[in-house]
């Protein structure tokens, strides 16, 4: 048996249990003992570089260098593309790839590409070789991960804000006291009527979940309602209107005046004043004028003073009315398709909580035009009584002539 056939017969045998590591000093050997012309036979004879052999001589040579466990050396292999790929106009990975806090704000890298497959785009222009799951994985080494929003941020606060609150709280905790009507009062987003998908989820058989449109396009001959609420602080329970026009002051006093002539009325038959809270903005917001003209009109029409108090901008979220009666609103009617305005009407009555809330409801079929101004010889007429602290939220309607301090 001639040497190359030698050298083969043995690399077979052991080259299915050994590393590449002891490959190397396997075929390394094979040659020394050869001589000269030694790493040609090995090589024709396993296939394996002269280029390897000669390293594998070299280790012999210097004695095994690789710590035990080890194939290669320290430092051996490919390097990765962040190690050779450095570039003077990347000074740091980090640098390049904060897209929200860091950069120019002209810089489609840094502010606009937020998926790893467009930052692998906008670097392989520049020249460099990465692939997006390289991207992936260097953006975890740094410390990023996927994130949604977090609402965290209040809008600015008004330096009264808390002085406010507590003016509100007394006003209310007085009129209470007094077994005078308190109501919070508001209009909730407006919903599509028809077969479309609502938020949240319901108890179904299995595999039959509701069937809805695919797209959010409103039905012509349905269109959308405008729910608005009044919400009886001391007695738990509530009155929707169900608009089927704008959104306006109009709207928002009628479903007081039908709250009261309804619900109201009843309850407090030896009322003198009505307080009211409600939002800074919207239909009922502090600097609409209509909003006062119309709360004039009921309040000829009803002898009460009607006293208002509104939020401080921003603050909404305080109005009771939200947290006690269109959150279980939502809860009641989440997952339920509202294909009608009976539908929307009967799940809004049958709205209930453990605390005892009742809930009475009704569609508005009034126009109420959207637009509508008022004029300023319109308003010196309205008889309002703007309180000492901050006017522009408190104040007072009564019935035209009464001139009797609030």
């Amino acid at each position: 048996m001639d040497a190359v056939a030698a050298v083969r017969q043995r690399f077979a045998a052991l080259d299915p249990v050994i590393d590449e590591r002891t490959r190397r000093l396997l075929v390394a050997a094979e040659s020394s003992a050869l001589g000269p012309g030694g790493i040609s036979i090995v090589s024709q004879a396993t296939g394996v570089s002269r280029q390897v052999i000669r390293q594998g001589l070299r280790e012999l040579k210097e004695a095994p260098v690789a710590p035990a466990g080890r194939i290669r050396r320290v430092g051996g292999g490919r390097k990765r593309s962040k190690e050779k790929d450095l570039h003077p106009s990347l000074p740091t990975w980090s640098d390049s790839w904060s897209p929200l806090t860091r950069g120019d704000p002209e810089s489609s890298l840094r502010w606009t590409c937020k998926s790893v497959r467009n930052l692998s785009d906008e670097l392989k222009r520049q020249g460099h070789k990465i692939s997006y799951p390289v991207v992936a994985e260097l953006l975890h080494e740094l410390g990023y991960s996927l994130q949604s929003n977090r609402k965290t941020k209040e809008s600015s606060t008004h330096p009264d804000r808390n002085q406010q609150f507590e003016y509100i709280n007394a006003r209310v905790e007085r009129a209470i006291s007094g077994k005078q009507p308190v109501i919070s009062v508001d209009t909730t987003k407006k919903e599509l009527v028809g077969d479309f998908k609502n938020s949240g989820s319901d108890w179904r058989p299995k595999g039959q979940p509701e069937k809805v449109r695919m797209h959010d396009f409103a039905i012509p001959e349905l269109g959308r309602v405008a729910p608005c609420g009044v919400y009886d602080l001391a007695a738990n329970s509530g009155w929707v209107s169900v608009g089927l026009d704008h959104d306006t002051a109009s709207f928002a006093v009628e479903t007081i005046r039908r709250w009261w002539h309804a619900m109201g009325q009843e309850k407090y038959p030896e009322a003198k004043q009505l307080i009211i809270t409600a939002d800074g903005g919207g239909s009922n917001g502090s600097r609409l004028r209509l909003w006062k003209l119309e709360l004039q009109k009921l309040a000829d029409e009803t002898g009460l003073i009607i006293a208002v108090s509104h939020f401080p901008p921003g603050k909404s979220k305080w109005n009771k009315i939200e947290h006690r009666l269109f959150s279980f609103i939502s809860k009641n009617w989440r997952g339920q398709p509202l294909t009608s305005l009976e539908v929307i009407v009967s799940l809004i009555a049958a709205t209930t909580t453990r605390k005892g809330l009742k809930v009475h409801a009704a569609i508005d079929d009034s126009t109420c035009p959207a637009g509508a101004r008022v004029s300023d010889s319109a308003m010196k007429e309205i008889n309002l009584r703007r309180d000492p602290f901050h006017g522009e939220w408190n104040y007072g309607i009564r019935l035209r002539g009464d001139n009797v301090i609030c």
